[in-house]
């Protein structure tokens, strides 16, 4: 906790307030600030955020869809397009988590001046990752509603899209905010995207099924966050199955969870330690 000094009114003395850990007016300063950015690049942002996405539906779904009609029972289209729901959300929220983080320490100094207000680190990286998350549940609706348009049937379940969009894409903002403290250069960032990123919207579920996959690949695709994000907009396109969509809820969440401590941890050793 810290305290700040609050004059009531003209002519009173000041008095101390202890701030509380999470401070909601902390929080909605750093929404405030991205939203008043937002303003300016969101035309940017958006078009590749859903133009991207989009041509890999295109190009997957129309191109090798004509070889591969039908996967697991559905029309390959609604296979393909219930998966890049993940990809958009993964390409939204880590790349931003990532560049934007880094460009803002390194060269604008933004997070110094953040910090000479009553803001705290791990207040400004839950700002700025749950920023990140509501843009990447918004964007990861594209690609479903280009897969309505080619015959994908519309369910109920789908109103939980920009919630699961949302909770994963908090989860790889994170990382990407970690990966920016861990770093040391921004020509750095190739690494993770080849090594980390790449394997990770591969081997998902997003373009085949894993079913058919050695038990070992099996077994790491349960530590792919990515894959469990897969599994649920299946489930709410086609249909929930609570027990196994739980199990994916919660990994989710340990992911977003474990994610939150290391950004945390490291932005404040590069911020202040």
């Amino acid at each position: 906790m810290s305290l700040v000094s609050e004059r009531l009114k003209p002519g009173v003395t000041e008095r101390w307030v202890r701030l509380r850990w999470f401070e909601p007016q902390c929080l909605a300063a750093v929404w405030s600030r991205e939203l008043a950015l937002f303003k300016r690049y969101w035309a940017s942002t958006t078009f590749a955020s859903i133009v991207e996405p989009t041509i890999y539906l295109l190009a997957f779904g129309v191109g090798f869809g004509t070889l591969v009609s039908v996967i697991d029972g559905r029309p390959y289209i609604e296979f393909l397009g219930t998966g890049i729901v993940a990809t958009a959300v993964l390409f939204t929220s880590v790349f931003a988590g990532m560049f934007v983080t880094f460009v803002r320490r390194i060269y604008q100094q933004t997070y110094a001046a953040l910090l000479a207000t009553p803001v705290d680190v791990h207040e400004v990286v839950t700002g700025e990752a749950t920023w990140h998350a509501a843009k990447a549940g918004v964007y990861g609706c594209a690609p479903l509603l280009v897969a309505i348009a080619f015959g994908l049937d519309p369910s109920p379940g789908m109103v939980t899209v920009p919630l699961i969009g949302f909770l994963t894409g908090l989860g790889f903002a994170l990382f990407g905010i970690w990966a920016s403290a861990v770093v040391p250069s921004i020509d750095s960032f190739n690494y993770i995207i080849s090594a980390v990123i790449t394997p990770l919207f591969l081997v998902a579920g997003t373009f085949f099924p894993l079913d058919d996959l050695p038990d070992w690949a099996l077994l790491l695709a349960q530590f792919n966050p990515l894959y469990h994000c897969v599994e649920l907009v299946r489930a709410a396109a086609f249909g929930f199955e609570p027990l196994i969509d739980l199990y994916h809820v919660g990994a989710l969440i340990v992911f977003a969870t474990l994610m939150w401590w290391l950004a945390v941890r490291w932005m404040r050793k590069r911020l202040i330690d």
